[in-house]
């Protein structure tokens, strides 16, 4: 699959007249697009509704764009939390899935109506006893342990992982929540990440729709949603075939008409919690070549660096790069792609085939959508860049400045040298 800039040379170069690079530009077409297919991929479930990971890309320009296709918010903390109730999502189509969360997290979320999705079995007596009682509904998150396979491929280790009910916990959980009172439950696994097969939903649903069932028939729960979460992914190499949303769907569909439906719970509402499917393909970093070294490799210097994508210095993500203007010229010189952190893995690509890049160059670094900005941090008193959005119509609007020194400051203004910063 040849992966393609939904930005030209010639609209950047019109861009950074008013806004300089670096910066993530997001493809509305492309959003709009994905949300219409999902909806139609699982419109066969009433109560099918997809919960945004707002960790992915947390800017109310682009939810609330997903909002218009009847998609709610995943929150993981109190701060997600206060984004979506500040943009008006109502506490039903808030999820709150968090970890190890601290009691005035859970108040919170309580206090806006959302559904909480309770990571472990002590933490049923720790929300009784923060927020004096137990909500109506109530979710819990399964981990089964071992490891998640298709067919013979190992997918992930849930096993390893931190989140979740064992199996013996979430039945003894489903119990104690029925008898203190909670009448709506759901379940929630999230057992691979960044999946590029089409199977991978079906197979976690045939999992948790047993799983259900059982629930159902030991403890007379009445399970209202099942949430399969996340973990569908995305081609970032050029040789990877993407997801098809619509055989996904069907998948489940199949499933649960083989499972939920004979045991009398075709009823039960399907909800999903993508993030990255929904928005990385969807977003690019766009930076500027500053530098050539020439030592014992060859290295293309840009202005953007690991503050603006974490990914690859943090795990050795692969992230697709168009030179921009460049996109027919032959991939005969090689490359590492760097920034300016003081950091040796503060490289975007290593041993890269790619155009000859020339001092100048615009770079297009592709499926930053979800994950991208979302993952910037302050490492060297370096800056978060903007985010931009490419309309339908062809015009770009800023949906976040680029942060200031002031910024920066901004929390160190209990210190007198506070007030000396010249911010000129």
């Amino acid at each position: 699959m040849k992966k393609e800039a939904f930005v030209t040379k010639e609209l950047i170069e019109e861009i950074v007249k008013t806004y300089p690079t670096p910066f993530h530009i997001y493809d509305e077409k492309g959003i709009r697009a994905n949300a219409k297919a999902l909806r139609e991929a699982f419109a066969w479930n009433p109560g099918y509704k997809e919960f945004f990971a707002v960790k992915a890309t947390p800017n109310p320009f682009l939810i609330d764009i997903l909002r218009e296709y009847g998609c709610g918010c995943d929150c993981s903390s109190r701060t997600e939390l206060m984004l979506s109730h500040a943009m008006g999502v109502k506490g039903e189509d808030i999820m709150f899935s968090s970890n190890d969360t601290p009691a005035e997290e859970f108040a919170y979320a309580a206090k806006i109506g959302a559904t909480i999705n309770l990571d472990d079995f002590t933490h049923i007596a720790f929300l009784e006893e923060t927020i004096g009682y137990l909500p109506k509904t109530l979710s819990c998150r399964y981990n089964p342990g071992g490891y998640f396979s298709i067919s013979n491929n190992i997918m992930d280790n849930p096993g390893d992982a931190k989140y979740g009910f064992t199996t013996e916990q979430l039945f003894e959980g489903f119990k104690i929540l029925k008898q203190k009172g909670v009448e709506n439950f759901g379940i929630h696994a999230f057992l691979a990440s960044n999946t590029v097969t089409n199977e991978y939903y079906p197979t976690l649903a045939r999992k948790l729709f047993e799983t259900a069932v059982k629930l159902k028939e030991e403890t007379g729960a009445h399970i209202t949603f099942i949430n399969l979460s996340g973990g569908i992914g995305v081609p970032y190499r050029p040789d990877q075939e993407p997801n098809d949303i619509l055989v996904i769907g069907e998948g489940v569909r199949k499933v649960y008409e083989e499972i939920l439906v004979p045991a009398g719970m075709g009823d039960v509402a399907i909800y999903t919690e993508l993030g990255r499917f929904m928005m990385a393909p969807y977003g690019h970093l766009v930076t500027k070549v500053l530098h050539e070294k020439h030592t014992y490799k060859e290295y293309i210097g840009v202005d953007a660096c690991a503050v603006n994508l974490m990914r690859p210095a943090m795990y050795g993500a692969y992230h697709h790069i168009t030179v921009l203007g460049k996109e027919d010229a032959p991939c005969d010189h090689v490359y590492d792609v760097t920034g300016s952190l003081c950091e040796n893995n503060d490289k975007f690509a290593i041993d890269r085939e790619l155009p000859e890049i020339e001092i100048g160059d615009y770079l297009a670094i592709h499926d930053t959508g979800a994950h991208g900005y979302a993952m910037g941090y302050n490492y060297n008193g370096k800056l978060k860049s903007a985010e931009l959005l490419l309309h339908e119509d062809g015009s770009v609007e800023l949906i976040r400045r680029a942060e200031t020194p002031r910024d920066y400051f901004a929390t160190f203004d209990c210190f007198d040298i506070f007030k000396q910063i010249d911010f000129e």
